[in-house]
């Protein structure tokens, strides 16, 4: 893990940037602060790779966390960027985490100890219901990826990725952009399948001009196309 620098260098503004402190004052922030250690991470560069159980905010930056299966087997969890956090988990029910976490860009981080998290969870209600949303978000999202897993098929599962990642304009609703574009195996581990059948099914929507690419940007050209190709 990269070195820590003392929290009186950071202080509490940073962490106004976390959604889940928003609600806090300057002054509870920077009592919060007192607690935190601070990381820098280059882009590339493992975070956690063994068990931790400290809770992470991600103050600037982007990190993926993924798990490995006992055959080496790489499952893309999610990406987050700057204005969250993980590692609630681990301090919410004592179990430490085995996922690998990764710098996706160069990130700055702040972690809080567990009892620090807990203790401020219990004595802040807002930030103990922003924590409770966040976990509903998740059970959320793990239902809508076992559905797609369970009953899509792989052409389905890759279009409906694509409009998952995609930020859409108020000036064209019907178009998007995933920037940067994950790489094609990036995709087959989020998406339990193969880097080829990924690379087929982009192929093909670029083809039919439903998406096309420019460096490492993908532009979604007809949103509602590719709604109507999942769901017919």
């Amino acid at each position: 893990m990269a070195a820590a620098n003392t929290s009186a260098e950071r202080g509490g503004r940073p962490l106004a940037g976390i959604e889940e402190l928003q609600n806090l004052s300057p002054a509870e922030l920077e009592a919060v602060a007192v607690y935190c250690h601070w990381h820098r991470y280059a882009a590339g560069k493992v975070i956690i790779r063994q068990p931790h159980d400290s809770t992470f905010f991600i103050v600037q930056g982007m990190i993926q966390v993924i798990y490995y299966s006992r055959e080496g087997h790489e499952v893309i969890l999610y990406d987050l960027s700057s204005g969250d956090m993980f590692g609630e988990l681990a301090a919410i029910d004592g179990h430490t985490r085995s996922a690998t976490v990764i710098a996706k860009k160069d990130s700055v981080l702040a972690s809080l100890p567990t009892q620090s998290f807990l203790d401020l969870t219990h004595s802040n209600r807002e930030v103990y219901l922003a924590v409770l949303k966040r976990l509903t978000s998740q059970v959320r999202h793990l239902i809508d990826r076992v559905y797609s897993l369970s009953t899509l098929k792989v052409s389905d599962r890759i279009r409906t990725e694509l409009l998952r990642l995609a930020k859409t304009h108020p000036a064209a609703p019907n178009r998007g952009v995933i920037s940067p574009i994950p790489t094609h195996a990036e995709l087959a581990s989020r998406l339990s399948t193969h880097r080829e059948a990924v690379t087929r099914e982009l192929n093909e929507l670029a083809r039919q001009k439903v998406i096309a690419r420019t460096g490492r940007d993908l532009h979604i050209l007809d949103m509602t196309s590719l709604g109507k190709m999942v769901n017919g």
